[in-house]
């Protein structure tokens, strides 16, 4: 019965702990997601803008990185050319 409520405490800590934890760093967290897929699809771009047809130098060192980026390139493709409405951006 003790270790029962010794469970009981520290479940209720940890459960304050990620409550807290979630109030004050899931914005960071979001902003860090949404630069990270920004980042991603200007790399993504320079290596196959020319599948969209726009016209990009890609740099000599592109072929070396086509293995890391093929598995992701359906999904990138899928998310640039869907269609978007304004309340897209206005609620992101």
């Amino acid at each position: 019965m003790e270790d029962e409520i010794e469970k009981t405490g520290f479940g209720l800590l940890k459960s304050i702990r990620d409550f807290m934890k979630g109030m004050t760093g899931h914005e960071h967290a979001l902003f860090a997601l949404k630069e990270r897929t920004a980042i991603d699809n200007v790399v993504m771009l320079i290596f196959f803008g020319d599948l969209l047809g726009i016209p990009v130098t890609r740099p000599y060192y592109a072929l070396r990185m086509l293995p890391f980026f093929c598995g992701r390139l359906e999904t990138w493709k899928r998310s640039l050319l869907r269609e978007r409405d304004w309340t897209d951006k206005a609620f992101d």
